[in-house]
């Protein structure tokens, strides 16, 4: 199983501006690259294949006046960025003939020079290295400072440097991992628990407990609307708009990655507690469109479940998701009796036919787990792992078939 594991970097004044060519010259080839094939496709001639686009953008390139300046940077950069080009106009076809799952995704673009995401990749073959001072040596870059928050299992099979839109850098490892190992770190329990996400609470589980949503976003919409405001009131161009822009990237940051440092937290405490894990498949997409918008981006249920599931994949856990119609809110999880819809606003509510008084969400969390079969397992039945979609964003160096990817 492979997984990324990320780490601040803090390059000094040089190698940040060779950082900045290393990103200018992989945007331009990868530009080059889609220009060729919209070239070709208007001319109607059949695309160039890889090795044609790495001769005549990358090699015949650098002996050219007006490209020379790619040979500045390390070749295996510019490699990945046609890799990239390829995978992208790969996904494009397969969204197309509709054999690629998920939404349907549009034909390559150019990148631009603005673009608040930049990254590049190096692979083994690049000659990367960890110094023994715990600096990383890019090829071409230099020794960069990294900020090690944990150590890394395995050898890394590639590195990719990001640069993001509040200015921050990271090193993002991809790392081949042993599941019988990782499953073996996780205390034996044949625990089971049923999720019900929700808005008042982040989540109610099936055993009562209730765990409140921190609304990242609400809390620091002060500060956001703030950063916002003093943005649009700077020049366009200006050296203010950009530090203002900074100021407001750095804003949405610290929401981003608090809300991120909470799914770890909890999705963790819950795989290593229960052997089986329950949630309904909600409609975030379909939720966004209502008035409830803003709450439901601010919790985050889909970047969570995510966290869940390949977290059970690594750690040998299960985890079942229901269908997003199954009727959780209007059944009796005693008798099991259907007892018809109910407004939102009705938070308790007494079955008609055996008169048992119900919390509306821990009602819902263990219909949950019992719409999975989990509750007969909690009987004392074996709950054993099945396989789980990992999560795409997770995955090892691109342009390489290394299956489902994992967060």
């Amino acid at each position: 199983m492979q997984l990324r594991y990320a780490f601040r970097l803090y390059p000094d004044a040089a190698q940040q501006a060779a950082l900045a060519r290393a990103f200018g010259c992989a945007r331009v080839v990868f530009n080059d690259a889609v220009r060729a094939r919209e070239d070709a496709r208007t001319a109607g001639q059949p695309f160039p294949t890889a090795g044609q686009l790495s001769r005549k953008l990358i090699t015949e390139a650098k002996q050219t006046t007006g490209r020379s300046w790619l040979g500045e940077v390390s070749a295996v950069v510019l490699q990945q960025s046609l890799r990239d080009a390829e995978t992208a106009y790969r996904n494009f076809f397969a969204s197309l003939k509709g054999t690629r799952k998920g939404p349907k995704v549009g034909a390559p673009h150019f990148k631009s020079r603005k673009d608040a995401r930049q990254s590049i990749r190096f692979t083994a073959n690049a000659r990367w290295h960890i110094t023994d001072h715990g600096r990383l040596n890019l090829p071409k870059i230099g020794a960069v400072k990294v900020t090690w928050s944990r150590a890394l299992p395995t050898t890394p099979t590639s590195v990719t440097v990001i640069k993001d839109a509040a200015g921050r850098f990271f090193a993002s490892f991809v790392i081949d991992t042993d599941p019988a190992a990782d499953a073996a770190r996780m205390p034996d329990t044949d625990r089971t628990i049923g999720i019900d996400l929700g808005l008042n609470h982040f989540a109610v589980l099936s055993d009562g407990t209730k765990i409140d949503s921190p609304r990242f976003l609400r809390r620091a919409e002060n500060k956001l609307k703030k950063a916002q405001r003093e943005l649009s009131r700077k020049q366009k161009g200006s050296k203010n708009r950009a530090k203002a822009r900074l100021r407001a990237a750095r804003a949405h940051a610290e929401v981003t990655d608090a809300r991120r440092e909470f799914h770890h937290q909890l999705s963790t405490k819950l795989i290593s507690e229960n052997q089986g894990i329950a949630v309904e498949d909600l409609s975030v997409a379909g939720l966004a469109r209502t008035r409830l918008a803003k709450s439901v981006h601010d919790a985050g249920w889909t970047s969570f479940v995510n966290m869940l599931e390949y977290k059970a994949k690594r750690y040998g856990r299960t985890l079942v998701k229901i269908g997003r119609f199954e009727p959780t809110s209007q059944i009796c999880s005693t008798c099991g009796v259907k007892d018809g819809p109910k407004p939102l606003n009705v938070r308790e509510w007494t079955c008609t036919a055996c008169g048992t008084l119900h919390d509306r969400d821990t009602n819902a969390a263990l219909n949950v787990k019992t719409a999975a079969g989990l509750a007969v397992s909690a009987c004392g039945a074996p709950v054993g792992p099945e396989s789980v979609l990992a999560r795409r964003e997770e995955t090892g160096s691109h342009g390489f078939e290394t299956g489902n990817r994992a967060a």
